[in-house]
């Protein structure tokens, strides 16, 4: 069996999983068809927008399976017919177990983290906005309870002090692309060994919500900037002012005391510090309820501070 014997299914949605769709096809891999999430209407006119992993099928002419349930008897009927050996999954909503136990070498997944830390639907931003200095992804396979299966394979990423999960997902895209190759070359040889996860951790990644995304002044300056950076660029950690929320999507620290958590200081012209519980925040990069993203100094034009303080 080689690249080009072996029938695979591919199941994924963004851009994330569309790099490892690529690495396949380029790598000579048969993959004999794509699962996407149904296409979703989206920008002002609503129009119906395809997931980047449809887009990249297409241009492939590789068949694409867009069921509105994972259960529906046409669908895997449509899945038995394409005798996958292997299916691989890649940011994908979660599968019942007459789908993923079809194939028979399994079916594998590409995990944004070293398992078992940070199971669950977030693991780049909790990684970040848990102040992480080291990451990776994993390659495994699927089981009942979710992100728990045999690892196949690991690679580690280093995240840099100020990296935030925006630059981080887009490195992890490609190693995780990267390693399903290596994963996939192995699994044909037979020559790799999974290893059974330990089943507790204590770090995990839940999806993230509107809460999770407002910004405590209370806690240290380090605390605070590793979780703007986590969440920059999307959704955007938030505080308010004026009535307004205030997306703060780069900041730098400094060794400037703080006088009061929340306390702004600012020159109204170049910079704009958030005052933490230890030391004082700088803000680079932030965007005003109703407005555009902007530098800070591009704000301070263009907005007259009249609060003292953020909250």
């Amino acid at each position: 069996m080689n690249r080009q014997s072996i029938r695979i299914i591919f199941m994924g949605t963004p851009e994330f999983a569309a790099q490892s769709l690529e690495a396949l096809v380029d790598g000579g891999f048969n993959v004999v068809a794509v699962v996407t999430a149904p296409d979703k209407p989206a920008g002002r006119g609503l129009q119906l927008q395809q997931s980047a992993v449809k887009k990249l099928a297409l241009q492939h002419h590789i068949p694409v399976l867009q069921p509105e349930k994972l259960k529906d008897p046409e669908f895997l009927e449509t899945l038995k017919v394409y005798r996958a050996d292997v299916q691989v999954v890649v940011a994908f909503r979660m599968l019942p177990e007459v789908v993923w136990n079809m194939p028979p070498m399994g079916t594998i997944n590409v995990h944004g983290s070293l398992l078992p830390d940070y199971r669950g639907a977030a693991p780049i931003h909790h990684a970040v906005m848990n102040g992480e200095t080291m990451t990776g992804v994993t390659t495994f396979k699927l089981k009942h309870e979710i992100d728990t299966g045999d690892i196949l394979l690991q690679d580690s990423l280093a995240i840099g002090p100020d990296e935030t999960t925006g630059s981080l997902h887009d490195r992890m895209m490609v190693a995780g692309a990267q390693l399903l190759l290596k994963t996939l070359d192995q699994l044909i040889a037979g020559t790799v060994q999974p290893i059974p996860q330990a089943m507790q951790s204590a770090k995990h990644a839940p999806k993230i919500h509107t809460e999770d995304c407002v910004l405590d002044f209370q806690k240290t300056a380090g605390e605070v900037h590793n979780h703007v950076r986590g969440l920059s660029p999307f959704p955007g950690a938030f505080t308010g002012i004026g009535g307004k929320m205030l997306k703060i999507f780069r900041t730098s620290l400094t060794v400037i005391p703080s006088e009061k958590a929340g306390k702004i200081s600012t020159d109204g012209k170049t910079h704009f510090r958030i005052h933490c519980s230890d030391f004082q925040l700088e803000v680079t990069e932030l965007q005003l309820e109703g407005k555009k993203k902007m530098h800070v100094a591009d704000f301070l034009r263009g907005y007259r501070l009249s609060e003292s303080s953020v909250g």
